[in-house]
């Protein structure tokens, strides 16, 4: 054998056992890393469907929040309405309630208030 020979015979040995090196290192490295791999993926798919979740959970949140605050907005105006319509139907029972008082006192609005206050004070 030359020595030609012998240092392509070496190198190949070298180069072989570099190749043989670098797939046991790929080996090791995939059995270390596919569990955390693994689990990683497991976490991620169970992240996606909490978070999907939670978004259809906060459109109905939503959806019943918007329907509440129609609901309250429509009372509001049904209450106002009917105060106003309460108002309107005491007009006349408060007119003639102011009329009696300023006829019982002389018609002065002063006195009327001064003799209801002695009134229910006992004077």
């Amino acid at each position: 054998m030359t020595p030609l020979e012998k240092l392509i015979g070496l190198g190949l040995a070298v180069i072989l056992l570099l190749v043989l090196g670098a797939s046991v290192g790929v080996w090791r490295a995939v059995a270390h890393f596919r569990p955390l791999l693994d689990a990683a993926n497991s976490d991620l798919a169970t992240t996606n469907a909490a978070r999907d979740n939670l978004v259809t959970l906060t459109g109905e949140q939503g959806k019943k929040l918007g329907e509440l605050v129609l609901a309250g907005e429509l009372r509001e105006r049904n209450a106002a309405l009917a105060q106003e319509k309460a108002a309107q139907e005491a007009r006349p029972d408060y007119a003639a309630a102011n009329q009696l008082l300023r006829e019982r006192t002389g018609g002065d609005p002063a006195q009327t208030a001064a003799a209801i206050i002695d009134q229910e004070l006992g004077l």
